[in-house]
This record gives C-alpha cells, sequence and structure tokens, in this order.
C-alpha cells in the first residue's frame, strides 16, 4: 500500500500501490523512447538558447538587459499556458502522433525566430517557439506511463529526461558561440533541421507502435474547455496540490530568474567570453546527469523530505557562490552543484505531482508543468527588472534565498505529513 494526502492536509489515507496499466501489452518498438528523449534534447535546447544572447541582442538593439530578457520570458509564458491544452489533445489524438506534430511545428517557429530581422518580431515568434514546444516533454512523459508498467516506469522516465537535461545545458553553450562567433541567426536554423527530422521520425514510427499505443483515451468526453475547467478544478481542490503546486511556481521564479543571468554575470564581472560562460553554465546539466545516477542512493540514505531539503540548500549555496566569488572559477563547482541540488528537489516535487491527484492525473501534471514555467517566466521579468538598476550579484542573492527557503518549507511540510499514521486499509 502506498499514501498520498486527502482533501485534509494532516491526514493521510491509504491507496492501493499503483497497477501496471499500460495501454499497449506490446513493447514499443526499439528507439521509440529514445525519439522522445531526442526530441526533449531539442527541447530543451530551444528554452535555453537565447540566455547567452542577452548582451548581444543589447548590442545589436540598443535595448536594455530587462527588455532583451524578453525573449526568454515570451517563450516561458507560452510554454506554461499551453502545457494546459495539449494533454486534451494528447488524449483526442494520440501523444505519440501529437508530439511528433509539435515537432514538426516547433521546426517552423524556429526558423521563424531565424528570419526574425527586428527584435520585436523576434519576440514574437520566440511566443510561438514557446507554444510549440510544450507538448513534446509532457506528452512523451505521459505515453511512457502508458506503454511501460509501472514497476519498471522510474528508471526509464529518469533515462528519457537526461534528454531534456543535456537540451538545457547544450543551449547555454550554443548560444555562447552564437553571441561570440555565428551570430544569433545560424543556431535557430540548425534548431529548425534538428526539429524537421525528429518530426518525421517520429511521424514514421508512430505508425509502427501498437494500436492500442496510438489510439485516443476513451474517456476525452464533452467540450474541451468545459472539460478542462472540471479537471484541473478538481486537482485545485486538493490541500496538497496547492502547496505543490504554489512551490513549483516559485521554485521555477527563484532559480530561472537568476539562472538566466549567470551566463551574462560571469560576462560582465570577469569578462568570459559567452562561448566560455555558456561553457561552465553547461555543469549545471552534468548535476542533473549525476543525481539521475544516484538518485535511488540518495532517496534510500535521505528519505523524500531529505532529498527536498538538501536540494533547496545546495541551490542557494551554489547560487551565492556565484554572487560573491571573486573569480570565475568559483562557478564550475557551483554550476555542478546547482544542477544536483535542482533536480534533487524538482524531482521530489514531480513525484509529489503525479501522487497529488492520482484519479486526475494528466490534468495534475499538466498544471504542476504550467505552474514551474509560468514561474521562470514571472522570475525572468522580475530579475530583468532588477539587473537593470542593482546588477546581476543581487539577482543571484535573491534567488538563493527564495530557493533555500522553498526547499526547508516543503521539505517541513512532507515531513510533517510523513510522521502522521497512516490508516489501516479497510
Amino acid at each position: 500500500m502506498t499514501a498520498h494526502v486527502d482533501s485534509a492536509p494532516a491526514r493521510l489515507v491509504p491507496t492501493p500501490t499503483p497497477t501496471p496499466t499500460p495501454t499497449s501489452t506490446q513493447p514499443p518498438p526499439p528507439g521509440a523512447i529514445l525519439l522522445l528523449a531526442a526530441a526533449a534534447f531539442a527541447s530543451g535546447l530551444s528554452l535555453r538558447l537565447t540566455d547567452p544572447l542577452l548582451p548581444q541582442l543589447v548590442a545589436e538593439f540598443g535595448i536594455t538587459l530587462a527588455q532583451a530578457s524578453h525573449v526568454v520570458t515570451a517563450f516561458s509564458v507560452a510554454y506554461g499556458l499551453s502545457q494546459l491544452l495539449f494533454g486534451p489533445l494528447g488524449d483526442r489524438y494520440g501523444k505519440y502522433r501529437v508530439v511528433a506534430w509539435a515537432c514538426g511545428a516547433s521546426a517552423l517557429t524556429a526558423l521563424l525566430c531565424g528570419l526574425t530581422p527586428g527584435f520585436d518580431s523576434l519576440v514574437g515568434a520566440r511566443l510561438l517557439a514557446g507554444a510549440t514546444a510544450a507538448a513534446i516533454i509532457p506528452l512523451s512523459m505521459a505515453w511512457i506511463g502508458d506503454v511501460v508498467p509501472y514497476e519498471i516506469r522510474q528508471p526509464v522516465i529518469a533515462r528519457f529526461l537526461v534528454g531534456q537535461i543535456l537540451g538545457l545545458s547544450t543551449g547555454v553553450l550554443v548560444g555562447g558561440l552564437a553571441a561570440d562567433h555565428l551570430g544569433r541567426h545560424l543556431p535557430f536554423f540548425a534548431l529548425a533541421a534538428i526539429f524537421a527530422g525528429l518530426g518525421l521520425a517520429l511521424a514514421a514510427l508512430n505508425k509502427r507502435l501498437p494500436a492500442s499505443a496510438t489510439t485516443s483515451s476513451t474517456h476525452a468526453d464533452g467540450p474541451l474547455l468545459r472539460r478542462m475547467a472540471r479537471e484541473f478544478s478538481a486537482v485545485l481542490a486538493k490541500p496538497w496540490a496547492r502547496v505543490v503546486l504554489l512551490t513549483v511556481f516559485f521554485e521555477g521564479a527563484a532559480l530561472y530568474g537568476a539562472f538566466a543571468f549567470i551566463a551574462t554575470h560571469l560576462h560582465r564581472a570577469f569578462g568570459l567570453s559567452l562561448v566560455a560562460a555558456g561553457s561552465v553554465v553547461m555543469l549545471f546539466g552534468l548535476g542533473g546527469v549525476f543525481f539521475a545516477a544516484m538518485a535511488q542512493w540518495l532517496v534510500t540514505r535521505l528519505g523524500e523530505a531529505g532529498v527536498a531539503g538538501w536540494g533547496g540548500s545546495l541551490m542557494a549555496l551554489s547560487l551565492l557562490a556565484i554572487a560573491v566569488g571573486p573569480a570565475w572559477w568559483w562557478a564550475l563547482p557551483a554550476c555542478f552543484v546547482l544542477g544536483l541540488g535542482f533536480y534533487m528537489f524538482h524531482n521530489t516535487l514531480q513525484t509529489n505531482a503525479t501522487q497529488m491527484a492520482p484519479e486526475r492525473r494528466g490534468a495534475a501534471v499538466a498544471a504542476f508543468a504550467s505552474a514551474f514555467f509560468l514561474g521562470q517566466s514571472a522570475g525572468v521579468a522580475c530579475a530583468g527588472f532588477i539587473v537593470g538598476w542593482s546588477g546581476t550579484r543581487l539577482v543571484m542573492a535573491l534567488g538563493a534565498a527564495g530557493v533555500l527557503g522553498l526547499g526547508l518549507n516543503f521539505s517541513r511540510l512532507r515531513r510533517a505529513s510523513q510522521r502522521v499514521t497512516v490508516a489501516p486499509a479497510a
């Protein structure tokens, strides 16, 4: 038996251990999950590609750094809001098929980003790019849940997420190369080619999937907007769901408000080239990969609440080291530990998101993803304003305080809920 938090936040009630209920009784074709990981890589690359480009945009268009950061916030806002639409679309038309469509649409929006002549048009193109990329990762995870039995699902999802982790880090590196050597247009053209190839490959493989792994769900009934309102209202009615959603919103704001300016900070404070700064920030992804390899050991040793608390603390220590470090190389271990701490904390929140409303898991995970990326957009917007009048060090310090408070508070709440005696099964 496992437990989830009921409508009363201080009481745990037993629920049956999740039963392996994959949609398809046949294993997916070889490469099916690998292609989804590659699509997650492209989505992550697209998300972080513009971070190191901010100083170049300032110089090219004669704007402030706060204005330049709109290319980051536009993507994140569209990414977060669009999450709410793609769950129902995946249910109706098939999740793997919609991921393939999203890659094709992302190829077009990436091409548009590369062709834009002005700053306003670039912001608009990034808005569209965020909307098209939003479907890839959540629907991929939902499809894995459909076809992979529960008892082996966690390591499969962990391997899938390595694609996203590497994409986030590579995006910062490629953005730095673009800023220093390639120009801002070329990386978007390359990204468009990657998305186009992945879209064709996913569409071709979708035709070889078992029929039960490509058809729509039988519960997708009623008008789309009414169904969305009903599902999300039911999720928000649960107190623990509100705790998780608020926590992940402010996590996105506190961490990524600072993270988006790390490369800029290293460039401005220490004269580091944007290529070198992007390479340093890539260590964030290596920290995430390290967590993926050590996750089982960490959870066993620290427990869920301990992993969350230590994750917040490690993130805070890392951001402070970047803020006050007297030399650029302080950021080398700091970015690695920042990635480790983030995935310790965020993975704990993800785990809770999958159980905070088990009877409406699709809507719950969509709400979780939406809150996370809307938090990112709010955080980058606020950080861009602060950078304009106070510089990047204060942004790093405020981010450190935010993630520390969030990590310790969530750890306290989770530990309190785990101390409650679980009622015996009927």
